[in-house]
């Protein structure tokens, strides 16, 4: 019999009263910008671990380092870490400005009554490609503020096009890092994860993009934007796309995504050789704080199961969430709220990535789909939240432009993540599962 110790969930408790605790106090008290991202999630995940180590006095201090090494020396794990610097060299290598190139192509093209659709579809595209939401709406925003301004579009309507299309990547790339803790904590494959999510996604993409072209329809237009562009620079992400879909190992496609972009930047006189080699190690260096984070999570999570604390939360699960469809929807909910507390849905997954597994095998869940819930879950609830960073980003970018702008002006045109909840839970309750190969 598996331990059943409700205590053993203490250290999630405190990460979450400190972490949140001051994330509140930083952000609606103190009124300092950006507040939660200005708490070290380090040192909260530290003083969980911390709590862990004071528990469960039968153990011996060495002993516990054993239980925690052995939850770090994962196969996942390493993979997951490996994969994220091999992420964010690619991200340092080809640079962002292609974003830029790909927006001002598109609106060149189509007609300006069309102009925040292309707004949704060129962050959909950036934000798969680039693998970020808050890059994406950090590049895009600016360029949606000129949309409105040169057209008289709704400015919280091109804002929440691009945070929306900006969370369908997020979503789907396979060099999110959304994606990389979901599929390699849950072992399964990101081609699968892909086209199991992929169901979900397009039908809330597509609907939205009708929602977003029907209040098109009704606006008054006055102009067009127009800026210089340069699309060989997207040939690198296309390559990591299809190389993405078509099933290929996600080291070599990242390995060919960096090889492509480094020559092509160096053959287009857009850098040199030492500024390529400095920004390859800055973009590894962005990922250093997620990898610190999924071996502290694994780390506390080790000593959280091996106290009981697991199987309690599963025990009260159970009791709430009866069948597979139930089960489905609680692991769901539970990444959900742990997104909300934590206002980082890369945390979150990471910190759900065990349980999810113990529900998979208590649910029969496939991996797959497991990975699928807690990334779709994650996305739906951290596209919302008016403290996330993908808000708090968009809303500075406005307002630097001299735009005095809400996280409550936008939430009511943020279409994309509440249909994504709706397409979820018709994909959980009403499509017949897949049957297994």
């Amino acid at each position: 019999m598996k331990k059943n110790n409700p205590k053993a969930l203490l250290p999630i408790g405190v990460f979450l009263a400190l972490y949140l605790g001051l994330g509140i106090v930083f952000e609606y008290v103190m009124k300092i910008p950006m507040g939660f991202y200005n708490i070290p999630i380090v040192t909260a995940f530290l003083a969980a671990i911390l709590t862990a180590c004071l528990q469960n006095r039968e153990l011996k201090f060495d002993d516990k380092l054993s239980i925690m090494a052995q939850g770090m020396a994962d196969k996942n794990i390493i993979t997951m870490l490996l994969i994220f610097l091999v992420a964010g060299t690619f991200v340092g290598v080809v640079g962002r400005s292609s974003a830029e190139s790909v927006a001002y192509f598109m609106l060149s093209l189509i007609p300006a009554r069309f102009a925040v659709a292309v707004l949704f579809v060129v962050a959909c595209f950036v934000s798969t490609a680039m693998g970020t939401s808050v890059g994406t709406i950090t590049l895009i925003t600016p360029i949606a503020v000129a949309v409105s301004a040169a057209s008289g579009f709704n400015l919280p309507l091109c804002v929440g096009s691009v945070m929306g299309g900006a969370m369908f990547g997020d979503n789907l790339s396979f060099i999110s890092d959304t994606t990389i803790a979901a599929c390699n904590g849950q072992g399964c494959a990101m081609k699968d994860k892909f086209r199991e999510n992929f169901g979900i996604a397009l039908p809330a993409a597509l609907v939205t993009l009708a929602l977003i072209l029907a209040l098109s329809m009704s606006t008054d237009l006055s102009g067009a934007v127009t800026q210089e562009y340069n699309l060989i620079q997207i040939i690198p992400y296309v390559l990591v796309l299809i190389g993405g879909v078509i099933g290929i190992n996600v080291f070599v496609v990242l390995l060919v995504g960096i090889v492509s972009g480094a020559a092509i930047m160096l053959a287009t006189g857009q850098i040199t050789p030492v500024e390529l080699i400095g920004n390859m190690g800055s973009g590894a260096a962005g990922m250093f704080e997620t990898c610190m984070v999924a071996v502290l999570v694994s780390a506390m999570c080790a000593l959280i199961r091996e106290y009981g604390g697991f199987e309690a939360l599963l025990s009260a699960i159970r009791r709430v969430f009866k069948g597979k469809k139930g089960g489905q929807l609680g692991m769901g909910l539970l990444v959900c709220a742990m997104d909300i507390a934590t206002a980082n849905n890369t945390v979150a997954i990471v910190m759900a990535n065990p349980i999810a597994s113990e529900m998979s095998e208590e649910y029969g869940i496939t991996p797959r789909k497991a990975a699928s819930i807690l990334d779709t879950f994650s996305c739906i609830s951290q596209g919302a939240i008016p403290y996330g960073a993908q808000m708090l980003v968009a809303l500075s970018a406005a307002n630097e432009l001299g735009y005095e702008l809400s996280a409550f002006d936008v939430i009511p045109k943020l279409f994309y993540p509440g249909l994504l909840l709706v397409s979820s839970l018709i994909f959980i309750f009403v499509l017949p599962d897949r049957k297994k190969a």
